[in-house]
């Protein structure tokens, strides 16, 4: 069965608007602004499978033939940045959980250790209070490795693999004419 490609449709007033307009880059090198970033990371988070993703902006002022013929090379580019940058908090991540892990055991097994040196003469309560403290003290400290390690990486690696299947989105650029007041964006299936 042949993938069929999703296709969010942007409509905006003129081709500047889908990029961020404080950023003093070359048009097509700046970042998107934040709400067309956030409207495209969106509807991207609602797509079913792996399948094609087409961004078609609607803009009721043409753009000069530079700017239309560079925007899929710019929405591609801020993607695949992103995604680097996604890429690289991961292996941070990583870095963080075997350190943590190797303190974590350290500690772990210093506290085991002075547990086994508190003297076991005799049903003492303190003894048994400072033995288990210490052991409960040692596995508390292995919670954040656990955490990392269980729970942590996954919705990095998650939000990557978005931001690089919006990497490859195919981006076309049509001229509709003016928008009524009020126009918006909105998405449609292909």
């Amino acid at each position: 069965m042949p993938e069929t490609n999703t296709t969010i449709l942007l409509r905006l007033r003129d081709l500047a608007q889908l990029f961020n307009s404080m950023d003093p880059s070359p048009f097509i090198e700046r970042d998107l602004d934040a709400d067309a970033e956030e409207y495209i990371l969106n509807w991207a988070r609602e797509l079913p499978g792996d399948g094609g993703i087409d961004l078609v902006i609607q803009v009721a002022v043409a753009p000069n033939d530079e700017r239309r013929a560079g925007v899929e090379d710019a929405v591609r580019r801020y993607f695949r940045t992103r995604a680097e940058i996604k890429r690289l908090d991961f292996g941070e991540l990583m870095r963080r959980a075997r350190l943590s892990l190797l303190v974590g055991l350290v500690f772990l097994a210093s506290c085991l250790t002075l547990g086994s040196l508190v003297p076991i003469a005799g049903p003492s309560a303190a003894g048994n209070i400072l033995r288990e403290g210490l052991t409960i003290c040692g596995w508390v400290a292995m919670w954040r490795p656990l955490e990392i390690y269980l729970y942590d990486w996954w919705p990095l690696l998650v939000e990557r693999r978005r931001l690089e299947r919006l990497s490859r989105l195919r981006v076309s650029v049509v001229v509709s004419g003016p928008q009524p007041a009020g126009a918006g964006a909105e998405r449609a299936a292909a």
